[in-house]
């Protein structure tokens, strides 16, 4: 156990172990789902999960060693190999990873993934230093503190190197469709029969909200194995405080309308593929990116 991971009390240790399990558990049913776009043996698309103000907040990776944390499949890291990085991902998972590997040999290309808690990244790294960490598009939710992740990121990256979360906003997590139909707040899934949207769930959230789930928010067959999983909500101003205690600069935060998914079904498609409501419905943000810098 390292100092970062000794700084969570036992019972957030006990959390990640759940949710290490319950990803294990998901990542069989994602390897095969529509949602990822890997069904029947596809490679993956190495530019689906991301919008054209991620590559130009990026900027040239050609060259960069780029660390992705929580890395899951390694879709989006497989992307960053595509644009001529030397890509690492990082993910809890010890089956996550395994099937991040296979889909690397899949695309053809060549990637490094290691299994480790993230807190744990710059010990199990070994003093290794970064260009770029990416990060987000629902990570943040799995860490119980963001003050020892933002501090580990700052040790992995080197002087001038950059930090680029790409994340869900908090308020797209405080909306519910009205009439409201549902038992809790659905991250990453399909909404039915939302006819208009309104502040259901608390977005100032604090402390961590236990849930169990049969089946993940892609399509396939119900989970085999641990069905049991931790979230922690994340204002906007954790991630600043975080962020800026780490002793990073923060550069740009924008906001935006869109997800690179179909979170409700009135949603439509936009020009660069990812999906917002439509024009005459209030603007409102769902995703949010933060770019520092140490």
């Amino acid at each position: 156990m390292t100092e970062a991971s000794e700084g969570l009390d036992l019972t957030s240790r006990d959390m990640m172990r759940a949710n290490e399990l319950n990803w294990d558990a998901r990542t069989s049913v994602h390897i095969g789902s529509r949602y990822y776009g890997l069904e029947d043996g596809k490679a993956p698309d190495p530019s689906r999960w991301f919008a054209p103000f991620e590559w130009e907040d990026l900027g040239e990776l050609e060259g960069c060693d780029v660390l992705h944390l929580q890395c899951h499949l390694g879709t989006e890291t497989i992307a960053f190999a595509h644009r001529g990085a030397h890509a690492v991902g990082l993910d809890l998972s010890g089956q996550a990873v395994s099937s991040a590997r296979e889909l690397a040999q899949r695309a053809n290309i060549s990637v490094e993934y290691v299994q480790a808690n993230v807190y744990d990244a710059a010990e199990v790294l070994d003093g290794r230093q970064f260009d770029v960490i990416y990060t987000g598009k629902g990570a943040l939710y799995y860490l119980p503190d963001l003050i020892p992740w933002a501090k580990t990121v700052a040790r992995l990256l080197r002087p001038g190197g950059r930090l680029y979360v790409a994340e869900f906003h908090p308020l797209l997590n405080a909306l519910r469709p009205r009439p409201h139909t549902g038992d809790g707040p659905d991250l990453v899934g399909h909404d039915h029969h939302a006819n208009s949207l309104s502040i259901g769930h608390d977005y100032l959230a604090s402390g961590a909200i236990q849930r169990e789930s049969t089946h993940t928010y892609t399509d396939g067959p119900a989970l085999q194995g641990a069905t049991d999983f931790f979230e922690w909500m994340h204002g906007l101003d954790d991630v600043v405080n975080a962020v800026v205690t780490a002793g990073l600069q923060i550069e740009r935060l924008r906001e935006t309308p869109q997800l690179p998914w179909r979170r409700w079904d009135r949603m439509i498609r936009t020009g660069d593929g990812w999906w917002q409501l439509p024009d005459d419905e209030p603007r409102v943000p769902l995703l949010y990116a933060l770019l520092a810098r140490r």
